[in-house]
């Protein structure tokens, strides 16, 4: 089941504050690069998804249909409406 934008957000930015917070020690069995390439991924993730919002918002001030938006982010346009309206407004 998909998401909503803001869940995606939320948790990555939960993510991303536990990775901040997370200080590896020789006890620990987490491999420390490992730890370190998903801190790196959930981040990049997030601001990926912020990216994908401004635009889309610029898209849509410029008068861009939600057809051809959902061209470009791999859905319908019914889908990419639905999904970013509210953050555009």
């Amino acid at each position: 089941m998909p998401r909503s934008v803001d869940e995606i957000l939320q948790h990555a930015d939960e993510l991303a504050a536990r990775f901040e917070e997370y200080e590896p020690s020789d006890a620990d069995e987490l491999d420390q690069t490992a730890v370190a390439m998903l801190r790196e991924a959930v981040q990049a993730r997030s601001s990926a998804e912020r990216h994908v919002i401004e635009a889309v918002r610029k898209a849509r001030h410029s008068g861009m249909t939600w057809a051809a938006i959902g061209l470009f982010i791999g859905t319908s346009g019914e889908a990419a409406r639905q999904r970013y309206a509210d953050k555009v407004a």
